[in-house]
């Protein structure tokens, strides 16, 4: 595919920075945005990735852009066809996602206000934390139709899934499948009836009590990761999932992909964010994909969507 277009990362933090790294090593796009409150770090992180275009061999231009809680620098956005919006403080050892709320829910909108302003008919990917909430927290910011506000969650926590899976059974990733769906959160829903290894089921290869020892660890992957950094959160794994989102949206692919999207009616849930599969493509969600789901695992999504539901209508006055 040719380089067009434009794509836009806000937050040039660990998690920021390596998504724009993987968005222009691509090479699909003309312009990767990166832009911090930081002054001087998106340029220079900028002028440090364009030095690797000749190694890589990757002609996508990245420019870095310094930003203020003023919509100063914003500008620079303009035009972006998808905006990824990474902006707000990571979580720190002992901390839930839900503690960043507050704090990252007037980071997430003054970010949004901006995103609404610049680039008016970008497709916005959230991955800022509690995820579910900033996510609607984005589309009522910026008012943009619903489908083209999404959440990276699902594809992260399918990839721990699934990496944990292979080591569990000593194969490749590559014989893995696995889906979770749900909150990225305490509500995670990991799918075991989707789960399969070189096309038998898990459940067959595994017994019932270690397969739900390495849902706990999945549903508690991002708390792992922090406890071992201790000054940071999980970046590798996030940045690729929401590279992944959008390198779809900017083909067309039609891709389906676990991601949190707007529900309203699928599964029988109305009106809220939530972790589900969705075909990518231009414009964001094409459409909801209904998984089949065992009793269990949809009674658990319909709970989920509840818990997601009430935390999401308090976003609204944040």
């Amino acid at each position: 595919m040719a380089r067009s277009g434009k794509v836009a990362v806000i937050g040039a933090g660990f998690y920021g920075s390596t998504t724009a790294q993987r968005l222009a090593e691509y090479d699909i796009f003309d312009t990767v945005v990166l832009t911090d409150i930081i002054d001087g770090k998106a340029e220079g992180l900028a002028l440090d990735l364009n030095q690797s275009r000749p190694v890589e061999g990757f002609e996508t231009k990245v420019v870095g852009q310094t930003t203020d809680r003023d919509g100063n620098g914003y500008e620079a956005i303009g035009g972006s066809d998808i905006v990824v919006i990474t902006a707000g403080l990571p979580r720190k050892p002992g901390m839930s996602r839900m503690d960043l709320i507050e704090t990252n829910a007037k980071i997430v909108r003054q970010v949004a206000e901006n995103v609404a302003k610049h680039a008016p008919e970008a497709v916005v990917i959230v991955v800022s934390n509690p995820l579910d909430e900033m996510t609607a927290l984005a589309q009522i910011a910026t008012q943009f139709p619903k489908n083209r506000v999404i959440g990276q969650a699902g594809m992260l926590d399918t990839a721990r899934f699934t990496n944990f899976v292979a080591e569990t059974l000593s194969v490749p990733v590559s014989s893995v499948k696995t889906l979770t769906l749900g909150s990225h959160g305490d509500t995670m829903v990991p799918v075991p009836s989707a789960c399969s290894v070189n096309g038998k089921p898990l459940t067959d290869l595994l017994p019932a009590d270690k397969v739900e020892e390495l849902v706990t660890r999945t549903r508690n992957g991002g708390a792992e990761v922090v406890a071992l950094l201790k000054t940071g959160s999980a970046y590798y794994a996030p940045s690729a999932a929401a590279a992944r989102m959008a390198k779809a949206v900017r083909e067309d692919s039609g891709a389906v992909m676990p991601v949190c999207a707007w529900v309203d009616g699928e599964f029988g849930i109305e009106g809220v964010y939530l972790g589900v599969t969705a075909e990518l493509g231009k414009g964001g969600v094409k459409k909801v994909v209904e998984t089949e789901l065992t009793d269990s695992e949809l009674a658990a999504l319909k709970e989920a969507a509840e818990a997601v539901r009430a935390k999401q209508a308090d976003v609204q006055s944040l």
